[in-house]
């Protein structure tokens, strides 16, 4: 069973988001830092503490992907901090330029709560986890990764899932550890 979410945005919250997330996308462009934001003027979805991953795509191929799995911050800075990241801050790409602002979308994903998951060996974490629907985090001493749910549209199967997050956590595809720990997550996911 996924985790339960518990926030609902109207898709005018939603376009509100995108909103602020590009604002703090040219707020890096002109002072090299995210855009900050007064609380007390937040309504109160976007007061709410949730994880939040941006996305960023430039036709349709990956320009920059990162956040924070859980927050202690209003769901709105959240939001314009990953943004601001993934422009700027994501090591696999050069900061984004101010020419290719125009040619850039923005996807914002807000994670549930994570659930650890009670694994005992690969194949238990295979029936364990819900194909399509799950993003996972993946924890041993000195090794850490995660994958949004998204990343199932690129691979093959559970197999390859894990596979690939465990390349992504600097392991071999057959690792396993008896320190090691997975925790699940659904989005919620929204793009321009």
């Amino acid at each position: 069973m996924a985790p339960l979410f518990f926030i609902n945005l109207s898709e005018s919250e939603q376009r509100e988001l995108l909103v602020i997330a590009r604002r703090s996308i040219d707020s890096g462009l002109t002072s090299d830092t995210a855009l900050q934001l007064d609380s007390d003027n937040l309504a109160d979805n976007f007061l709410a503490q949730f994880g939040v991953f941006a996305t960023l795509t430039k036709s349709g191929v990956l320009r920059g992907c990162i956040g924070a799995l859980e927050s202690s911050l209003p769901l709105a800075q959240t939001v314009a901090n990953a943004a601001f990241s993934s422009a700027f801050r994501d090591a696999r790409f050069a900061p984004l330029d101010v020419t290719e602002v125009g040619e850039i979308r923005i996807e914002i994903s807000v994670l549930s709560e994570l659930e650890f998951l009670d694994v005992n060996d690969r194949k238990d974490l295979m029936v364990q986890l819900n194909s399509n629907q799950d993003g996972l985090l993946l924890e041993d001493v000195g090794y850490r990764a995660t994958f949004l749910p998204k990343v199932w549209e690129m691979v093959s199967g559970p197999d390859e899932f894990l596979d690939q997050l465990l390349v992504k956590a600097g392991l071999a595809v057959d690792y396993w550890s008896e320190t090691i720990c997975f925790k699940r997550f659904s989005t919620f996911s929204f793009g321009e």
